[in-house]
């Protein structure tokens, strides 16, 4: 019989190599890693995908959060053209996002069955199919940023003063989709870490340049908002050249083949077939973000640039969910290019479980004290009310979401992007606008009408998705 010392030294030597190899996975992660996620033992494969690409989210989070950080100083109306702005790219980034749901779902199916070739062709694709949408949005982009800011309700001084902003930024989107589409390359292929360097290096010249060029300093002018558009496409263009540079490196687990470079038909064809599916239900969604806006300005400059910060609060904590549940994507399509789809059934519900703990404590914290967030962008009472008032109210559906967006991107990952579309359309044009419209102005409940009404529309969505889910006809999909 073992002794009491001879058990707990036991436990102890089991703790600790639990941990050293925890550790050792962390750092692999980070690092990358050559694992085969279709035979990988599924807990360590979530981990070895997850870590990079919510790191890579939370790079992402920090570039919205360190735009808003500067140009608050910078007064209510330079915040309320941030916001507007954003909400224009809006446009721009659920094509990105689209294009990167086909990408993930072809690329990831191909590199599932050890098909490198066919993976770099689909990759290519992906970035002539972006290089082009982007020139057909940016030209009447800038010409039109002005008319753009009226129809979204902003007022004369943003308009006259602020629309600079919004034309560099619509201008260049092109930067923004293909960051989108080649990280989406190195995520659905396994290589999640670089996809977590570039943004490193995104973020990292984005927050050296932003008070530089908004401020000014020595021989730098100060610029204002425009020094903001300006170190945002710098750090994001910079970032873009790196891409390429790994891409056709080729040390990772995909490369861009010379021959590859063409036009492919068949492929392209796949590829807008999915992404139409992808962009319909990220153009739905996200346009529900606009019209919300649109709402909002009914309530003036302080209700909207109290918006635009707990936005870009929440932005800044679902992101890293959306590392989450991206590696829940590339698990899926992984293993269903392997023929393994009820290992890739288990890697969503893991991944979901996971995704509501986190969101779930966030939400906790945001619940019990929002105003601490809010204060550290800005100093206006009135503007700390009411962005204190939508983060607390939208973090009470953060537990809910958080198993949706996993269930959501399961199904992009498997290449059905026509159901949550359809999900979308419900859930967010048929329920959400008007329920904000109805609760905010006939109601009574102003800007919180429109808070209420976006934690209804997604825990809808949520129930939805995962009783679409359980059904398992994503598990057939062919592509």
């Amino acid at each position: 019989m073992l002794s009491k010392n001879t058990l707990s030294s036991y436990y102890k030597s089991i703790n600790k190599n639990s941990l050293k190899s925890l550790w050792e996975d962390i750092l692999e992660a980070i690092s990358g890693t050559n694992k085969d996620f279709t035979s990988e033992k599924l807990s360590k494969a979530i981990l070895l995908l997850a870590i990079p690409m919510v790191l890579e989210m939370i790079m992402e989070s920090v570039f919205a959060i360190a735009d808003i950080f500067f140009v608050s100083k910078l007064g209510s109306d330079a915040i309320a053209t941030v916001g507007i702005t954003e909400s224009l790219l809006t446009i721009i980034y659920s094509i990105g996002m689209g294009l990167s749901m086909a990408t993930t779902a072809l690329v990831s199916r191909r590199i599932g069955e050890k098909k490198p070739y066919r993976a770099s062709i689909a990759a290519v694709q992906a970035i002539i199919a972006a290089s082009v949408i982007s020139l057909i949005i940016g030209i009447p982009g800038m010409i039109f940023a002005k008319d753009l800011l009226r129809l979204m309700g902003a007022n004369s001084e943003i308009i006259n003063h602020g629309s600079i902003y919004p034309t560099i930024l619509l201008g260049s989107n092109i930067i923004i989709m293909l960051l989108f589409i080649i990280n989406a390359v190195f995520r659905s292929s396994g290589d999640a870490a670089i996809s977590m360097r570039v943004l490193l290096l995104a973020n990292g010249i984005n927050i050296l340049l932003d008070p530089l060029f908004i401020f000014g300093l020595g021989p730098i002018p100060a610029m204002g908002i425009k020094g903001a558009a300006i170190a945002t496409t710098t750090g994001r263009g910079i970032a873009v050249l790196y891409q390429f540079y790994i891409l056709f490196k080729g040390n990772g687990r995909i490369k861009i083949y010379k021959k590859a470079i063409r036009l492919n038909i068949k492929v392209m064809f796949d590829l807008i077939k999915i992404s139409l599916g992808g962009i319909g239900q990220s153009i739905i969604a996200t346009s529900s973000w606009i019209g919300m806006v649109r709402i909002i300005a009914m309530f003036g400059s302080t209700a909207l640039a109290g918006y635009t910060i707990a936005i870009r609060i929440i932005i800044f904590v679902l992101l890293p969910s959306w590392g989450i549940s991206n590696a829940a994507a590339t698990l899926v399509g992984q293993n269903l290019g392997a023929n393994k789809p009820d290992r890739a059934e288990r890697a969503v519900w893991a991944t979901g479980y996971v995704n509501m703990v986190l969101l779930g404590i966030v939400s906790i914290v945001f619940i019990i004290e929002p105003y601490f967030f809010i204060k550290l962008f800005i100093n206006n009472t009135d503007i700390i009310t009411t962005g204190a008032q939508g983060l607390r109210i939208i973090s009470i559906g953060f537990i809910f979401y958080a198993m949706g967006m996993v269930m959501i991107q399961a199904f992009n990952g498997a290449g059905d992007t026509r159901t949550p579309t359809k999900i979308n359309i419900i859930c967010f044009w048929i329920i959400e606008i008007p329920l904000a419209y109805f609760l905010s102005k006939f109601y009574g409940m102003n800007e919180s009408g429109v808070y209420t009404a976006i934690i209804i529309a997604e825990s809808i969505m949520t129930l939805i998705a995962m009783w679409l889910f359980k059904k398992g006809k994503w598990k057939t999909e062919q592509i």
